[in-house]
């Protein structure tokens, strides 16, 4: 029996067992302009949160050993599609991430590190599929045998296997300064970290991640919408912006705008409600 913990729409915490939904807790957060461009979902229930799993797990196999691994961009902007062109582009050699049924992966393929997190978000925990682990391959999962979720060891066995330009997708300031430890005692070694999913991080915490990440995404947080205007960093985005903190981080950025054409400018841009 296989069972996987999601913090899902509104950050809100969804547990799936056996290809089925079999809980839905309540959103901490009303609405997300994602959600309404993309389903039309105007204000999220624990009703339609199910309805949009239940979706997820039919459409792409989420949280099955039926799941599709490899897939193309899906949103012009997030942060696995900026990861993908870093890696076609040789700015990165592998990616440091997260996959349910296998936990941390160390990825170098384009299409697999979008499909596996380009429509998969805060995975609290997991369970091993042995087909996801077989697609992926077990040699690039950090623990195959209990799908464990660790960036700092999964960063470590990216260094043991021979990559020098790591990127790390974390969603706590702690990894976020651990990491930075691990660069300095590693010779070589450059990481590059990426937050997101930072919905109610802590003021304290939003700092922390400002101090030793290259892009953060701005989510529905207060505090990392507010320390980035005052840092002026360079922002992407209005509705969700995510932020260039490094120099690294801004031609990041940039790099997937040039890949795109451009981003359209918004007005009156809707942003999540509420902030917190």
């Amino acid at each position: 029996m296989d069972e996987h913990v999601i913090e899902a729409l509104g950050k809100t915490r969804v547990r799936v067992k056996d290809g089925k939904v079999v809980e839905v807790g309540e959103p901490k957060i009303d609405y997300c302009p994602i959600f309404d461009k993309y389903r039309g979902i105007k204000q999220f229930t624990p009703e339609n949160i199910k309805e949009n799993i239940e979706f997820r797990i039919k459409d792409f196999g989420m949280c099955t050993e039926d799941r599709t691994i490899r897939m193309k961009d899906f949103l012009s902007f997030g942060v696995s599609e900026i990861l993908t062109t870093l890696i076609v582009e040789g700015e990165i050699d592998s990616v440091v991430s997260v996959c349910e049924g296998c936990g941390t992966v160390i990825l170098t393929e384009p299409e697999i590190v979008q499909g596996t997190g380009g429509r998969v978000s805060g995975l609290l925990s997991t369970s091993p599929l042995s087909n996801v682990i077989k697609e992926i391959g077990s040699e690039n999962v950090l623990d195959p045998e209990n799908a464990l979720i660790d960036q700092i060891k999964g960063t470590l066995k990216a260094i043991e296997m021979g990559y020098k330009k790591i990127a790390v997708t974390i969603v706590s300031a702690a990894d976020a300064k651990k990491l930075r430890e691990i660069e300095i005692e590693n010779k070589g070694i450059k990481i590059y970290i990426f937050a997101a999913h930072v919905s109610q991080t802590s003021k304290e915490d939003a700092k922390t991640i400002f101090d030793n990440a290259d892009v953060v995404t701005g989510c529905a947080s207060k505090y990392i919408r507010e320390i980035g205007g005052e840092k002026e960093c360079f922002k992407a985005g209005a509705s969700i912006p995510i932020y260039g903190v490094t120099e690294a981080g801004k031609r990041f950025l940039k790099m997937r705008i040039d890949k795109i054409g451009g981003l359209k400018e918004k007005k009156d841009a809707k942003i999540p409600k509420p902030l917190i």
